[in-house]
């Protein structure tokens, strides 16, 4: 069997050349092309493929049905099309939400509460503090002191209560900023979810982990020195606020009224210090994320070094009372017809003096 071909132009036949090659196809009567092997690869052939209208033969040559009567009318939509005029801008990748999502996402409201719960935590506080000092000359009103202890349990529980759920949105915060700085650096972040939560919120150790956990966090981010300087003074406070917390709480054991006393003004002094460190951390979260403590973005300064002696743009003064001391005695030597010409420095100076 021989192995070149013609190709119909019509229906697609292929036809073994045997001698001489044909001009017309047998079946349908269509143009042969030119003959060439069976396996030929596009590029030896000087022919190519084109499409055909629907309805023509097919290649065994079988009838087809009539193609059905398509309406003469110019094609047109409906209403304007919209396949290629969207171009929508990429989506951010979905971040999978934990358990803590809830929390995370008010940190900043939370920590802003706690702080101002604090700072009503310790006018409460003063208020008390007034009482026992007005208590040492007259009597206080039943009335006052039920006002006065109500409003010193209140403020001291909704404290506590909103610091606990900012250190738990805090934690959850700071697990899902780890894990985008060093997902941005192409890493896996080293610490564990649990070693985390245990560092945050375990007592006596959360005294030290957090910092360290920031300080971490501060170093994928460039290490911005303010960032660093941030966490650094945020870790400080925050120990201070530990150690006062177990302070005032060694207070309340007190046995005498001035040791009471003392422990209640203490108490002013811890609870500033606790609206201090929900500032601070207020602070440090805006930081991470390009913010400044009131929410906006902070606009980064850049630097440029100036290199060369700097040249003065303008001519520097000369004293006036000694350039028209000069013109004066040039002017009195001019009178008395002195033969000496004035030298060109005296000239050029009462120029400048003019």
């Amino acid at each position: 069997m021989s192995t070149v071909v013609q190709p119909c132009a019509r229906c697609g036949a292929r036809w073994a050349v045997r001698g001489n090659p044909m001009h017309w196809c047998p079946r349908c009567r269509g143009v042969l092309l030119s003959p060439a092997p069976v396996d030929a690869p596009p590029e030896r052939r000087n022919y190519r493929w084109v499409a055909r209208a629907p309805g023509r033969r097919p290649r065994d040559g079988r009838a087809t049905r009539p193609a059905p009567r398509r309406d003469s009318a110019t094609p047109h939509y409906l209403q304007t099309p919209r396949w290629g005029l969207r171009d929508a801008p990429p989506q951010p990748a979905p971040v999978p939400h934990s358990r803590l999502a809830g929390f995370t996402d008010r940190v900043a409201g939370l920590l802003m509460t706690t702080a101002v719960l604090f700072a009503a935590a310790a006018l409460a506080e003063v208020g008390r503090y007034l009482i026992l000092l007005r208590n040492r000359t007259r009597l206080i009103h039943p009335a006052l002191l039920f006002v006065s202890d109500a409003s010193v349990f209140l403020m001291a529980g909704l404290a506590a209560a909103f610091a606990l759920m900012s250190a738990v949105a805090a934690v959850g915060w700071l697990v899902r900023a780890r894990r985008a700085a060093y997902a941005r650096a192409g890493r896996q972040d080293p610490r564990s979810l649990r070693m985390l939560l245990c560092g945050c919120l375990i007592p006596v150790v959360n005294l030290l982990w957090p910092g360290v956990f920031l300080t971490e966090l501060a170093a994928r981010h460039g290490g911005d020195p303010r960032l660093l300087r941030a966490v650094r003074i945020w870790w400080c406070v925050w120990l201070l606020n530990g150690v006062m917390v177990v302070a005032a709480v060694c207070w309340r054991f007190a046995r005498t009224l001035q040791a009471q006393a003392d422990g209640v003004m203490f108490t002013v002094y811890t609870d500033l210090v606790a609206a201090a460190v929900a500032v601070l951390s207020l602070w440090v979260v805006r930081l991470c994320e390009g913010l400044d403590l009131r929410g906006r973005r902070r606009m980064p300064k850049r630097w440029i070094a100036a290199s060369g002696p700097v040249e003065p743009v303008i001519e520097p003064v000369r004293p006036v009372a000694e350039s028209a001391e000069r013109a004066s005695d040039s002017a009195v030597g001019n009178d008395v017809g002195t033969d000496a010409a004035p030298a060109p420095e005296s000239e050029q100076e009462e120029v400048m003096a003019k």
